[in-house]
């Protein structure tokens, strides 16, 4: 039960109860785009699609979409498109490089696995509210890493992000009240015209699920099959009654906490010779991470402070097993235990390069840090243009560290994060033209939810809530740990996707699969797959 201080009621930014979105329009398809090899990447091909900025008003102004696809490996088997949505909110073609290989060979085989980045980031027209990366740079070195401690940094924090809020809304006011879910849902639609489909195949991941249901209920009679991995709860995300900020609505601060505690029990069951943290019983190991993280808030160790390495906790809980160099168990494990030693690692790089999961630039990561006079960067403004224009949060900024102690009451060192990830909104000068906000219900084609049962950013329980609220959904169970099984591999869950995508073959009622790898484990055979 809340206690008093957050039984207020909130009139939370955006957060008018009617769905507001534009009508259900088929815009006129653009000449199909002229594909050349990505610059980085000759093995996935490159374009620019226009697109309007209001699909309402699509003749004010026209904005672009860069777009990347990977043609099927198999073409005389061909099946059609299938789009992709990585999820952040972020920018997606990096990402979508990077995670081409995990997906099931039956669908690279069957399908050109098309992505872009969304309306508002990267190399589409974005959101930038700085004239150039060094002046981005200069603003986020400014914020404490991770979140903030103490009056002082919260103060900081507050100013910081208002003084980002009034840079945005003077270099392109417009453009804020146009990056909304609902409004990548039709960018999402026209895609699937481009691309030549009737009807749409997707996958989203993360955020990827809220874009896959607001496109299938906008668009119910236009999808061919549907994979929401690692899910939110839309209705979580819209709810404009509940006093808290966006992610503790969706619960990601208790899914970080119930998997910090399974990665610390595990440690300890694995042992020092498979995680170097792990102490002789799961009891001792969590006290020893408590006692770590207690005496780096008192005596930071370099950059390890209580808030950064916390922040750090929760990013690498997202991995289970290493993937290029971004944070995971493997890693985690090592430093906790060189910190326990006092031990400063010399070189951070692995446990910074944070993966692209939502608002990671809390972690005190500034991707934007290009030439010093590039124009283009990926600033933390592209994400909160998204959610604060249509998510709720409250709309004054001294709730935030209130409700960062309610977090920590209840999720413990992994709380505050998700609590001050969301502050910028209470500031923030954008409000979404068009959000649909439900019923969820709508789609006449069944759509596949898949969740790991330890997800530390979207909990099990969202994607059982999802499930129900789509209502003609089912969940497939991966009884593992991470964020997204696309990222953490399960075959099991891998051969259902399949089936269903390209067969459109459900998998049966209550289907667990289990993780190909658990963790600090060797590799195991999984007997759970679907027959071919």
């Amino acid at each position: 039960m809340l206690t008093s201080i957050f039984a207020v009621a909130v009139v939370a930014c955006g957060a008018a109860p009617a769905a507001a979105q534009p009508p259900d329009p088929t815009p006129a398809v653009p000449p199909a785009p002229v594909w050349t090899p990505c610059p980085d990447a000759p093995d996935f091909e490159c374009a620019t699609v226009p697109a309007p900025l209001d699909y309402q008003h699509p003749e004010v102004r026209t904005i672009e979409l860069a777009v990347i696809r990977h043609l099927a490996t198999d073409p005389a088997n061909r099946i059609g498109s299938m789009l992709f949505n990585p999820g952040g909110p972020a920018p997606a073609i990096d990402l979508f490089i990077g995670e081409y290989p995990s997906f099931p060979q039956e669908i690279r085989e069957r399908f050109d696995i098309v992505s872009w980045d969304p309306r508002g980031f990267g190399r589409s027209t974005a959101v930038q509210c700085f004239a150039t990366a060094a002046e981005y740079a200069a603003w986020s070195a400014q914020l404490p890493a991770g979140f903030p401690v103490g009056h002082e940094e919260e103060r900081r924090w507050i100013e910081l992000n208002a003084e980002l809020g009034r840079g945005c809304e003077q270099r392109d006011p417009v453009l804020l009240r146009f990056v909304s879910t609902t409004d990548s849902a039709h960018d999402l639609d026209l895609l699937r015209a481009v691309v030549g489909d009737e009807r749409l195949t997707y996958y989203g991941a993360s955020y990827g699920t809220l874009l896959g249901a607001t496109y299938a209920n906008l668009f119910p009679d236009r999808v061919r099959a549907m994979v929401l991995d690692g899910n939110v709860d839309p209705t979580a995300w819209y709810d404009h009654i509940s006093p808290l900020p966006t992610f503790l609505r969706e619960r990601s601060d208790l899914g970080t906490a119930e998997t910090l505690k399974q990665f610390l029990d595990l440690c300890s069951r694995a042992g020092r010779s498979a995680c170097p943290f792990a102490v002789d019983n799961p009891w001792a190991t969590r006290v020893k991470y408590e006692l770590l993280l207690h005496r780096l808030l008192a005596h930071p160790q370099g950059m390890f402070t209580y808030a950064f390495t916390a922040s750090l906790v929760r990013a690498a809980l997202q991995l289970v097993h290493p993937v290029d160099s971004a944070p995971n168990w493997s890693s985690l494990a090592d430093l906790l235990q060189n910190l326990w030693l006092g031990q400063t690692p010399q070189s951070t790089a692995s446990m910074t390069s944070v993966t692209s999961e939502v608002l990671q630039s809390a972690a005190g990561d500034s991707s934007a840090a290009a030439p010093a006079q590039q124009q283009s960067y990926s600033g933390v403004e592209q994400v909160y243009a998204l959610v604060c224009s249509e998510s709720p949060n409250p709309p004054d900024p001294h709730l935030y560290g209130p409700l960062a102690k309610f977090a920590t009451l209840r999720a413990g060192t992994v709380g505050p994060f998700w609590s001050w990830i969301t502050e910028a909104c209470s500031t923030w000068p954008g409000k979404a033209a068009h959000r649909y906000t439900g019923p969820w219900n709508r789609s006449k084609t069944p759509i596949l939810t898949v969740n790991t049962v330890f997800d530390p950013a979207t909990p099990y329980r969202a994607a059982q809530a999802t499930t129900a609220e789509l209502g003609n959904a089912r969940l497939l169970t991966v009884a593992g740990y991470g964020h997204t099984t696309l990222n953490n591999l399960s075959s099991c869950a891998n051969a259902h996707e399949s089936n269903y995508v390209v067969r459109g073959v459900l998998p049966p009622p209550h289907t667990v699969c289990q993780q190909d790898t658990p963790p600090f484990t060797q590799p195991v055979s999984d007997q759970s797959a679907p027959p071919s």
